[in-house]
């Protein structure tokens, strides 16, 4: 009973380490923000040399000043999703 009891702790413990998002795909759902590069929708130019599933990042200053960082994949009909974004604030380094 002992052990049963401990299993299920270590169960819940490790379960709450893990960080809780809603997934879309295979990369988690980022909302596009003022200064990303897909916020009011795609650009209006294709990345026609770019190979698919490349990376590619954009750095802008959010609106408290903190440095964002944001990493975009072109996807198979030559759009950006939105993958990843850092953030940090100038004279610090970016917290993950």
């Amino acid at each position: 009973m002992i052990k049963l009891a401990i299993a299920a702790l270590a169960a819940l413990f490790l379960t709450s380490c893990v960080e809780a998002q809603s997934y879309s795909g295979s990369y988690a759902g980022i909302e596009p923000i003022p200064g990303s590069i897909t916020y009011g929708g795609q650009p209006r130019t294709k990345l026609r040399k770019a190979p698919i599933g490349s990376t590619l990042h954009n750095n802008f200053y959010g609106p408290y000043g903190e440095r964002i960082e944001e990493t975009y994949m072109v996807m198979p009909d030559r759009s950006l999703k939105l993958v990843a974004r850092r953030r940090g604030f100038i004279g610090f380094p970016f917290d993950d």
